[in-house]
């Protein structure tokens, strides 16, 4: 087949729905498709390593879902559309968040292949789609398949644009992310780390987890926080000094290639957000390094792992209950090595390869149909 990612966002700047396709990319050209992604690209079309990347549209930040989100709203994108489709005559274009930006949207409205839509989001209350659903209705009927990433992507989506969703989860890149990579040596000092990974906003819940480990701090004082992840640290270094707390390292953004070791350094990875996530790849990822996992109890997590099984899960915002999650990991190290090998076989089911081959098959049953 001959297929078209279709990415609303910024190539430049790899957040999850861009890791998303460029490892399905990957994947469904090692099943011998012949696939292209048609992004917008804020970089230099000399940065990029992949002619198989057409690049249309200049990208601005927009706020979107307590995050930002870089995509292109240009109006002038058809004609150049057009002559791209016409020259690659694809067989199924693969779009994903397709009613997100000009872009997708313009590909629905010239597209004559088979569309396929992924949605990704679960933003609380879908009212940006309840306010485009009388200007987009038309082109979200061009869609032949649909696929939503979890249970709470497709009741996000579902609430005002209803369908027959095929749920298909995120991929993890096992081998990356279980790699057997040495520790950070300066962290094996013989404290208990707990790591958290992600971007330093409101909606990931690190101020809470900074009161749960002020908790665990009394109680296991041989603890270390880890803080990976790119954003504004000097509001949450200023939490920490309030606190008197020790043994907390912001480390900035780490490489997704280093990330690894960080993984490999944690005895508890923490993943406390308040919300507005559909799924959760950071779990995955810590599943397949095999670590016991303390998260917030919200929709997106409670559909990638189980409390009491792959890890812990305590109220969103609780301080005192995710403190308990903490401690009882940190301290029960057969309990930390029983939920990370039962979350390394979670990890596995969402391999690359197993999602990207229901991907494909679910592209084969549309053409056929």
């Amino acid at each position: 087949m001959k297929i078209a990612l279709v990415s609303p966002y910024d190539y430049a700047y790899p957040g999850g729905v861009v890791i998303h396709i460029s490892n399905l990319y990957a994947e469904l050209t090692k099943l011998g498709h012949d696939v292209r992604i048609i992004s917008p690209y804020s970089g230099s079309s000399t940065s990029l390593d992949n002619r198989n990347i057409i690049t249309i549209g200049r990208p601005i930040p927009i706020p979107s879902g307590g995050s930002i989100a870089r995509a292109t709203l240009s109006p002038m994108l058809s004609s150049p559309l057009r002559a791209i489709l016409e020259r690659e005559r694809f067989d199924i274009i693969h779009l994903h968040e397709p009613l997100g930006s000009t872009l997708p949207l313009t590909v629905l409205r010239v597209s004559h292949s088979v569309n396929v839509g992924t949605f990704h989001a679960c933003h609380g209350e879908p009212r940006g789609y309840q306010m485009m659903r009388p200007f987009v209705t038309r082109w979200f009927k061009k869609l032949d398949g649909k696929i939503a990433v979890s249970k709470p992507a497709m009741e996000f989506i579902g609430k005002h644009f209803p369908g027959d969703y095929q749920i298909i989860p995120n991929g993890i890149d096992l081998e990356h992310f279980s790699a057997e990579v040495p520790p950070i040596e300066r962290f094996c000092d013989g404290k208990l780390n707990i790591l958290f990974v992600g971007r330093l906003e409101k909606r990931k819940g690190l101020r809470y987890l900074l009161g749960a480990y002020k908790i665990v701090k009394q109680e296991l004082p041989k603890s270390r926080l880890i803080v990976v992840g790119p954003g504004n640290h000097r509001k949450y270094e200023k939490l920490v000094r309030k606190a008197n707390l020790e043994d907390v390292v912001f480390t900035g953004y780490v490489p997704n290639e280093e990330l690894p070791t960080y993984y490999r350094t944690a005895d508890v990875f923490c993943a406390p957000a308040t919300g507005d996530e559909s799924f959760g790849i950071i779990l995955l990822e810590a599943m397949a390094a095999s670590k016991p996992i303390a998260a917030s109890a919200i929709e997106g997590y409670s559909s990638v792992m189980s409390h009491g099984v792959e890890g812990l899960m305590a109220r969103p915002r609780d301080e005192q209950d995710l403190a308990n999650a903490l401690a009882q990991l940190l301290s029960d190290e057969p309990l930390r090595r029983e939920m990370g090998a039962r979350g390394r076989l979670k990890a596995e089911e969402c391999s690359w390869p197993n999602v990207s081959r229901r991907v494909s098959e679910y592209y084969t049953s549309l053409l056929n149909s």
